[in-house]
């Protein structure tokens, strides 16, 4: 299987996952156009579609794909069904899709019916998290996107996640405002200040790698907690996430 990225709009990334065959998946395909050049390009036939969540960065090229390709079908959450879900999945389906079973894990926080698609190794994973951060709270709560977190972190190290947005500088200059003397996190940083200086994708990332430069992947980090109680007594991790929510909201 092949990975591989499709820039849209200013900063949204269509992930395309193709066999041998030149059979493919497109997750969370925000635009039409970029992706059936991509498809005509490589002469891949599209077999399905995922959906992580209902935004139209997300689903708004679903129905031209659609037209173009009657006989796909569009996996994603109840909350997409008005975008063109025609299989709707929810926390603990699988799925088989091009000889890959994909397992379905609902992450809400971004939006209340957000799911993520596992396959080992690949995790597409919408807004809940970001490299160096994590997503927005439109619609769940700070313990919902804590407990969704965690569902990511229990995966194997080597999980490759595909996030949907090139957020990760602005992520890691909010991370180095917290722990301004982290080491992973200052090289880390100036590894992605060089690469979009240069105009290179900063995704996808492994979880291995993530764990070290995420705060919101560090709510028990003995650093973070000393930086936290200058300003406040919280005990309980999902407590600490929030806060750290709270202060990118405002960053």
């Amino acid at each position: 299987m092949n990975l591989t990225s499709i820039p849209a709009f200013q900063d949204n990334y269509i992930w395309i996952l193709n066999d041998r065959e030149g059979r493919c998946i497109i997750v969370d395909p925000g635009e039409a156009r970029p992706v059936l050049d991509a498809v005509v390009k490589n002469k891949w036939q599209p077999a399905a579609i995922f959906l992580t969540h209902h935004h139209h960065d997300h689903v708004g090229g679903v129905k031209e794909i659609v037209q173009q390709y009657p006989d796909i079908v569009v996996y994603g959450p109840q909350e997409t069904q008005s975008k063109g879900a025609n299989h709707i999945v929810s926390e603990g389906d699988n799925i088989a899709v091009l000889g890959c079973e994909f397992r379905i894990f609902a992450t809400p926080g971004h939006t209340l019916g957000h799911v993520c698609f596992y396959s080992s190794p690949w995790l597409f994973c919408g807004d809940t998290l970001f490299s160096g951060g994590c997503g927005r709270l439109f619609e769940g709560t700070p313990k919902q996107m804590y407990q969704s977190f965690q569902k990511i972190n229990a995966l194997p190290d080597e999980t490759v996640i595909c996030c949907a947005h090139e957020y990760t500088l602005s992520n890691m200059a909010f991370a180095k405002s917290i722990l301004p003397h982290d080491s992973f996190i200052n090289d880390y940083y100036l590894k992605v200040k060089e690469l979009r200086a240069r105009k290179q994708i900063t995704l996808p990332v492994i979880l291995k790698d993530e764990r070290h430069i995420n705060l919101f992947l560090r709510t028990d980090d003995i650093d973070l907690i000393k930086v936290i109680s200058q300003e406040t007594n919280l005990q309980h991790p999902e407590q600490r996430f929030a806060w750290l929510r709270a202060k990118k909201d405002n960053f």
